[in-house]
């Protein structure tokens, strides 16, 4: 078998499929991309069984055929080049593989493309399409706020929620919870189910330079996304998510609008001198002043800021988890926050008070922490 290919086109789209590689796979046969020449397109794929990731690109050739490529070795290689056409000789009874580039040749051995993992078939699937910025947007929304916890996998990943009105997005890590529904996204019938982190941060990557319709199918086990020259089929994550509207306190009459930035750059700076394993920060709320301050009382350190903002509500003073907090600001988009509260030991809420698009609705849930006096 024998192809040509740009070298830039090859090594642009490893790199976008290259995330799925672990490195310590149960199975050798992982470690590598499985090249599948049809004539003039390749298709290339890389797994880890839970996560498959595809992509096809055009290439000169006459021939038929598959073999499994090195991943690391081939990535490195093609790092050091710049734009040229390579042509990849291959063996197809011994597997081995040449590459002829400008400068030289390269050998190196590939493994039999048929041990390469098949993809699941997507049995009785729905399907629904959405715009690749939306779910660009949702995923980066939510993904920052999954929890780590190997207890609590349904935790791990991002809850979608269909419905004939809207999809929501939602992920917690029981200290804080983001809420993102999209109006303009919706699907024929309901259903709901959990993607894990991985295959959403390899579609976070690619679809910033993605512009069209994502086809989404989707059954009890499996979810598949095509788009562009590329999809991506995912186990999804099996259990229950825990009732999150609960969690929401409804009634939080202390409302505070504040600009976005200047908050965001006052916690940072006060958080530099909180205590380095609660990062905790205390607000203090008087009528239109909001004072932040932390302290470090193990090192003597402490700080404080004050900003001006509106606030309706009774004077009072809570405590955040700073980095939660800074977190969530920084993945607001929008010129003012509302930050919404009942109780200093209830949940506060954030809001963006000016919508970056009338058809979202994002609420970010963040849980408070005792405050010593």
């Amino acid at each position: 078998m024998k192809f040509i290919v740009s070298s830039n086109s090859l090594l642009k789209q490893l790199q976008a499929i290259g995330g799925v590689l672990n490195s310590n796979n149960s199975l050798p046969i992982l470690d590598n991309f499985l090249f599948e020449i049809d004539k003039n397109k390749l298709k290339i794929s890389a797994s880890d069984l839970e996560t498959t990731m595809s992509t096809i690109i055009n290439i000169e050739s006459k021939d038929f055929g598959t073999i499994a490529v090195p991943a690391k070795l081939l990535l490195e290689t093609l790092k050091t080049f710049v734009e040229q056409p390579l042509t990849f000789n291959i063996d197809s009874t011994k597997f081995g593989i040449e590459i002829i580039s400008d400068y030289g040749k390269y050998k190196l051995t590939g493994f039999n493309g048929d041990e390469f993992p098949k993809l699941p078939n997507i049995e009785s699937a729905s399907s629904l399409e959405i715009d690749a910025s939306v779910l660009a947007f949702a995923i980066n929304k939510t993904l920052f706020a999954t929890g780590n916890d190997e207890l609590r996998p349904v935790m791990s990943g991002v809850f979608c929620q269909l419905s004939a009105d809207d999809i929501t997005f939602v992920s917690t890590d029981a200290h804080k919870l983001v809420r993102y529904r999209r109006t303009d996204a919706k699907a024929l019938t309901s259903s709901a189910f959990i993607i894990p982190k991985k295959p959403l941060t390899l579609l976070k990557n690619t679809l910033a330079s993605v512009s069209g319709i994502v086809k989404i199918e989707y059954n009890k086990t499996n979810a598949y996304f095509a788009f562009e020259n590329t999809n991506l089929i995912c186990r999804l994550i099996d259990g229950k998510y825990p009732n999150y509207e609960a969690v929401i306190p409804k009634e939080n009459p202390n409302k505070l609008t504040i600009d976005r930035v200047s908050f965001l750059n006052s916690i940072r700076r006060v958080s530099i001198f909180s205590n380095k394993t609660t990062h905790q920060i205390r607000l203090k709320i008087a009528g239109s002043e909001l004072s932040i301050s932390a302290e470090d009382l193990d090192f003597a350190n402490e700080a404080s800021e004050r900003l001006t903002c509106q606030y309706a509500g009774e004077d009072m003073e809570i405590g955040f988890n700073s980095k939660f907090l800074a977190e969530m600001l920084s993945n607001l988009g929008c010129e003012n926050v509302n930050l919404e509260m009942s109780a200093p030991n209830r949940a506060g809420i954030l809001l963006p008070t000016d919508k970056e698009n009338p058809s979202e609705d994002v609420l970010m849930l963040v849980m408070p922490v005792m405050l010593n006096n």
